[in-house]
């Protein structure tokens, strides 16, 4: 076997493209293409960055004389094994983890990890530069529960951006949204707009409370509706004042959403 067969048969056991390896070494693809092909072949920093990625030694990757123990001992048949790997190489690093068990096809656990690029990582619970999963972790993340910096949630989702039924952000927008800017049914936040919302600056197609308010039922610092309440943050609002948004709010609900009503009538 010669090197360039070596180099193809380490990458397809690592399963990578040509485009990601090129990108874990510092090159780009045409230049993997061509090791791969014959036509050329690495300098020696390549060589060894190339001989930590896989864990194998320069003597098998450019001979073949020894065993590929190293990586056969993290791999098998192109998937990872309960052994996480960790590889370093020329101020690079790259970690990943792949549970054995899996459910629908997917692995249980999938952690992938990568210093430059953007690792993938798909599982049950993905954790990854990119990942997608039920529970999903990472820079950008896609799951039913969604943790990262921009991230997208079917229920939960928490983010620098994020956007789901449930929505915690900087940039929030869901059913639920909290957050810097929040955008929904119930949107909570410094600059928030919904059908409900409540925050420094709120606007409404219901009821908006905060500093700054405006709503059909507006509520607050300044409050612009056709039923205001103007609400002076400094002091303290009258019993009678309260008795009247509250009266004001229960006739908004209808005895709908008593849960939100509450949450309404507790601000005040």
């Amino acid at each position: 076997m010669e090197f360039r067969e070596r180099l193809n048969q380490l990458r397809r056991e690592k399963g990578l493209s040509q485009e990601q390896l090129a990108e874990m070494v510092g090159v780009t693809r045409q230049a993997v293409q061509k090791w791969e092909a014959g036509t050329s072949r690495p300098d020696m920093d390549n060589l060894v960055t190339l001989a930590r990625y896989f864990g194998v030694s320069l003597d098998y990757l450019i001979t073949g004389t020894e065993s590929a123990q190293m990586n056969q001992a993290h791999t098998v048949s192109g998937q990872a094994t309960q052994n996480p790997t960790i590889v370093k190489c020329c101020c690079r690093w790259e970690y990943e983890y792949k549970s054995k068990r899996t459910l629908w096809g997917l692995p249980l656990i999938h952690i992938h990890l990568r210093e430059n690029g953007f690792a993938r990582a798909k599982g049950i619970i993905a954790i990854g530069n990119v990942a997608t999963g039920l529970i999903s972790i990472g820079i950008i993340c896609v799951g039913l529960v969604s943790l990262g910096v921009i991230s997208l949630g079917l229920l939960l989702s928490i983010g620098c951006l994020s956007l789901g039924l449930l929505s915690i952000g900087g940039f929030a927008a869901g059913a639920v949204a909290i957050g810097g800017f929040a955008f929904g049914w119930l949107a909570l936040g410094g600059i928030c707009y919904g059908v409900y919302a409540a925050g420094g600056v709120a606007a409404a197609a219901e009821i908006a409370a905060g500093g700054v308010a405006q709503a059909p039922l507006a509520i607050g610092a300044a409050a612009e509706g056709a039923k205001t309440f103007v609400i002076d943050p400094g002091g303290t609002v009258s019993p009678e004042t309260r008795a009247a948004i509250r009266e004001a709010v229960s006739a908004v609900f209808a005895g709908r959403h008593p849960w939100l009503e509450a949450f309404f009538e507790s601000l005040f």
